[in-house]
């Protein structure tokens, strides 16, 4: 017997608009960054809004690889509210990375930017997405993040 394989499939597309950066400072592991979520949508096979309230919290490592742990939450167009607890990391070459830190343009297929989002609702219709294991590709923007969440089938 051989395990399944794994595939993917597109789901939807979250699109959380960020606001300014805190800086914490170096707190010995690296930079410790919050970045405010402060609205958004959801497009695709779910549709709605990114509440605005939440944020990304941010370890910069010393060589520039980022540790991300978002939370925050949508309400789906049908008045259903997600919670989401977003993982990952953000990686690629210093100066693109640099760059994105000052809100300049990046062209997203540079940098390497990956999450596994879990979600939380009471909304029988959404239970599913409690059930199932998801990954994100993200870019980053100046003013927004842009996740492609797929399935893990």
């Amino acid at each position: 017997m051989t395990t399944p394989m794994l595939e993917t499939k597109y789901v939807f597309t979250v699109t959380a608009r960020i606001g300014d950066v805190v800086t914490a400072g170096e707190t010995g592991i690296g930079v410790r960054r919050i970045i405010p979520i402060i609205g958004g949508e959801v497009t695709g096979a779910i549709t709605g809004k990114v509440l605005p309230f939440g944020a990304d919290f941010q370890t910069i490592r010393p060589n520039e690889l980022i540790d991300l742990e978002a939370k925050y939450a949508f309400e789906t167009n049908d008045g259903a509210i997600v919670y989401v607890e977003n993982k990952g990391m953000r990686f690629g070459p210093v100066e693109l990375l640099q760059k994105l830190k000052r809100g300049e343009p990046v062209d997203p297929r540079l940098i390497y930017f990956r999450t596994v989002p879990k979600f939380e609702t009471g909304h029988e219709k959404y239970r599913w997405l409690m059930e199932r294991i998801f990954v994100g590709s993200a870019a980053r923007h100046a003013d927004r993040v842009v996740i492609d969440v797929h399935q893990v089938m």
